[in-house]
């Protein structure tokens, strides 16, 4: 399969890669801003959510950056041990006075990552390893029942 490149100039560009890195893990240190680039970095281990059928599960190592940002705000993040494991969810948008808006990464665990942006300026490539994965991520059905806190 062809390593993967994709970029982000909207909302629902920005929707297509959040799926592709859905269930991504990455460590603290793996995360990157570069204030005077105005950029935000990462590099993560994504689900290959592209694997055929009845093949094994695999992983790819992937960049994912998004330039014009304006700043970062971290929740339940800790910056002083870069390797924390994080999964990624899911990347929002919330749009602001146009076409600036916030990009929040939201890891499992109750992390968040918010970028201010100027606009959507984003792109994800695979930088080419993939390995078999340990296990498939499963999610719950929406018509599953929520188990009692």
């Amino acid at each position: 399969m062809e390593l993967l490149k994709l970029a982000a100039l909207d909302a629902d560009d920005l929707a297509v890669i959040s799926t592709h890195l859905q269930d991504a893990v990455l460590r603290t240190g793996d995360l990157a801003y570069l204030p005077r680039e105005r950029r935000f970095a990462l590099v993560a281990r994504r689900f290959d959510w592209e694997c055929p059928d009845g093949a094994p599960p695999r992983r790819r190592l992937t960049g994912l950056h998004f330039d014009r940002v304006l700043a970062v705000r971290c929740r339940n993040i800790s910056r002083d041990e870069p390797d924390s494991p994080l999964e990624l969810l899911a990347i929002t948008f919330e749009p602001g006075e146009a076409p600036s808006g916030t990009a929040t990464l939201v890891f499992s665990g109750g992390g968040a990552i918010r970028l201010e942006l100027e606009c959507i300026e984003a792109a994800m490539k695979d930088l080419g390893p993939v390995w078999q994965a340990e296990s498939k991520p499963v999610h719950a059905s929406l018509d599953m029942p929520l188990d009692a806190a």
